[in-house]
């Protein structure tokens, strides 16, 4: 559909409060979409990603914006919902040929679903989510063949898919991006990325750590397109 069409049409948006998700909210926008954000209490470490969601969502004029709750740390296996350490001063090598610790399992089957449950209650037949799968942290629910496989499964799970009054699109911009590329684009919608939180260990300030995987892919992004990161690092 052309970008007319989509005009003032609901869309949900899985919004964490990193640059990701900032800059996918406002790819929405400039599409035309009426954004709803959607974002999760899961029981992370790093849960001040939540007030950075907030920020994000009233700066951006967002529709709705809830914060779900759900509990992962019931089933933990991840050092963002368990008492595991984050890793720290990985090389990019080691970052694209492993999966982390940080990975959380299941946690964008999980969030999509919530998203799915969401857009059918509005109406709305398209979902945004700010996976990536060039420079991420080897999650293999970020990859291209895991969203069009969650797709076509969402087109058989409502009663809006079955009775034909929604076809379900999962929009993801981003996915063939590098986080240079996702920087640049935001900062021409005008992304106010001071705003955004990306670390997965910050301090009880909530100062991200300049050293874990995010942080470090931030800073990249930030420094491969010849932009200065406006958040502040604790050991920078």
């Amino acid at each position: 559909m052309t970008t007319q069409n989509k005009a003032n049409q609901p869309a949900v948006v899985l919004l964490s409060g990193g640059l990701d998700s900032a800059t996918t909210l406002a790819i929405a926008q400039a599409e035309g979409f009426t954004p709803f954000a959607l974002s999760f209490r899961y029981g992370q470490r790093h849960n001040v990603e939540l007030v950075a969601a907030q920020r994000v969502a009233q700066s951006q004029q967002v529709a709705n914006h809830i914060i779900a709750t759900i509990d992962l740390r019931a089933f933990g296996g991840s050092a963002l919902t368990a008492e595991i350490d984050v890793p720290k001063g990985r090389s990019l090598d080691e970052m694209e040929h492993e999966i982390p610790v940080t990975y959380v399992p299941a946690r964008n089957t999980i969030f999509l679903s919530f998203a799915l449950a969401y857009a059918e209650t509005i109406n709305a037949s398209d979902i945004f989510i700010g996976v990536n799968a060039l420079d991420y942290s080897g999650y293999p629910d970020c990859r291209p063949e895991y969203i069009a496989a969650y797709e076509r499964m969402a087109n058989l799970a409502t009663k809006a898919g079955v009775t034909g009054e929604q076809r379900l699109k999962i929009h993801t911009p981003l996915i063939a991006l590098t986080k240079a590329q996702i920087i640049q684009r935001g900062l021409a919608l005008g992304v106010n990325y001071s705003l955004t939180h990306s670390c997965y260990d910050p301090n009880e300030e909530g100062i991200s750590c300049g050293r874990c995987d995010s942080c470090l892919l931030r800073l990249k992004g930030f420094a491969e397109a010849g932009a200065v990161d406006p958040v502040r690092y604790q050991n920078l």
